[in-house]
């Protein structure tokens, strides 16, 4: 029997895309030969990876597809004027477009940038939140099983909190997934914390322990690159909400090349920092048709698009590139940064 591939998964946020995420790993937990040793997800990545994490270590890979079935059927479920859940059509793109142009989103829209979150006063009440306090947390933060990392950004002096262990809570979750425009800063020991997106969308950083293996398999669901100049409004909006959300995740890949390049020039000796192999699971053609519209509306149609192509992305990734796992990186990354 062949030696098990053991991997690292670093999981974007994205909201309802993170849908695309669901499908990703419903693949990858049919491959017996694959090991995910460690998970760093944020925002939608870290809902993600709780469920998969609970699912492997309560009755292992039929568990984890269980559970993200479970958490993905919740998703579609959610019903909040900040999360519409209402519509339908014959092709992702198609939706998104629509959406976006509805009188229904442009109301939500609209009252997202006049409207605090604060003002909601008592009545407030994340729409996540019954869904993430339904996690089994004893397994999520348990010591077994794959070592799990969730980043959240601290709101005071704009700094990436990642918590693992015990620290993994309701609470870090919501905070990992907090949109300050839609909801209200998540409090953890006396800080404030919006969505880990902005500084770390998802931390690479932590899967960088000697013990960990040295594949990081990037599953991104925030289109990279956009040929076309965003014109209107929603466009711009759109291409803003990609570029911040990227950007993180940009700087952490540029410092791992020029790591990589000060280990192959031999300017620094092996074993000074870890070499690390890099790869990625993304459909840019999908996701540049969506926008951040789709984002924000959780309708089970939408969701199952969105599964049944990440399904479809990992499969080629694994017929391409599965003999690459554990020996070198598949991402071109002197391409990505030239």
């Amino acid at each position: 029997m062949s030696k098990k591939k053991r991997i690292n998964l670093a999981l974007q946020g994205g909201g309802a895309h993170g849908a695309f995420t669901w499908g990703v790993l419903d693949r990858l937990l049919e491959d017996d030969g694959i090991e995910v040793a460690a998970i760093s997800g944020t925002s939608a990545g870290a809902l993600n990876g709780a469920a998969f994490k609970s699912g492997v270590l309560e009755d292992g890979r039929a568990g984890a597809k269980a559970n993200l079935d479970w958490l993905w059927s919740q998703m579609g479920a959610v019903q909040d004027m900040r999360m519409p859940a209402w519509m339908a059509g014959p092709a992702p793109g198609l939706m998104s477009a629509a959406l976006e142009a509805s009188m229904p989103y442009a109301a939500v829209d609209t009252m997202s940038r006049v409207m605090s979150p604060y003002a909601y006063g008592p009545f407030y009440r994340n729409p996540l939140e019954r869904i993430v306090q339904q996690f089994h947390y004893e397994t999520v933060c348990a010591d077994e099983g794959p070592r799990f990392f969730v980043s959240a950004t601290n709101v005071h002096s704009g700094k990436i909190r990642v918590f693992t262990g015990d620290g993994i809570s309701t609470d870090s979750i919501l905070a990992s997934a907090c949109l300050p425009t839609l909801f209200q800063a998540v409090e953890i020991d006396g800080a404030h914390y919006w969505d880990g997106g902005y500084t770390g969308n998802p931390a690479l950083f932590p899967l960088f322990g000697s013990d960990l293996p040295e594949d990081i398999v990037i599953v991104n669901i925030n289109p990279l690159e956009r040929e076309e100049v965003p014109r209107s409004p929603q466009e711009i909006q759109n291409r803003i909400n990609e570029i911040s959300f990227n950007s993180s995740l940009l700087r952490e890949l540029r410092a791992i090349h020029f790591v990589q390049r000060l280990l192959d020039q031999g300017a620094m000796s092996d074993g000074a920092m870890k070499r690390v192999h890099v790869h990625m699971i993304s459909d840019d053609a999908l996701m540049g048709e969506l926008s951040v519209a789709s984002k924000l509306v959780p309708t089970p149609w939408m969701l199952h698009k969105l599964r049944d192509a990440g399904r479809e992305a990992a499969e080629m990734f694994l017929s391409q590139h599965r003999d690459a796992l554990n020996r070198r990186g598949t991402v071109d990354l002197a391409a990505m940064f030239s």
